[in-house]
């Protein structure tokens, strides 16, 4: 593995907040802080799941509902309003920490990094015991995180330059 920088500004990622750059050891001292924020946001994405087809269906029957059902349909329609402002602010929290969403249906989380000096990410989801697998930025497949890139800190520090930039 070469290219990897600690927190300096990069290109944008695939959600375009994230400027950092970290190591793996840095991912893995954080799993206990972010394990909590991905279940939160595994949790709020199931239920907006379940609320939406719900909500499809009062719709499409909407002119031959009686007054409960004309109630389920408002209130379903603010609980999908108060579960996407909770899940909104949830993945602000992750974006704090210069993280990034890469599935919110299982809570996979990005910790972005570099590999061969293009942009990459740690990934980790609920249920997975550590920080081991990671992915190409432009790509959805996980590789196991190769064991000699978690034995010590990486050997080339420096900044993250876009291409056209570099001569």
């Amino acid at each position: 593995m070469s290219g990897f920088t600690e927190n300096q500004a990069s290109e944008a990622n695939r959600s375009g907040t994230c400027d950092r750059i970290m190591t793996w050891q840095a991912g893995r001292d954080m799993l206990p802080l972010v394990g909590p924020i991905a279940q939160d946001i595994a949790r709020l994405k199931a239920r907006l799941d379940r609320l939406h087809p719900e909500l499809e269906h009062l719709e499409k029957i909407r002119l031959h509902l009686d007054w409960s059902m004309r109630s389920r349909r408002y209130q379903v329609e603010e609980d999908i309003a108060a579960v996407q402002v909770e899940l909104t602010q949830v993945q602000a929290e992750l974006s704090t920490l210069g993280l990034v969403v890469l599935d919110a249906e299982i809570g996979l989380v990005g910790f972005p990094t570099l590999v061969n000096e293009r942009r990459a990410y740690f990934s980790w989801h609920p249920g997975e015991e550590q920080l081991g697998y990671w992915n190409y930025a432009d790509e959805f497949v996980r590789r196991p995180v190769p064991e000699d890139w978690t034995l010590s800190e990486p050997t080339r520090i420096g900044r993250v330059r876009s291409r056209s930039r570099r001569k």
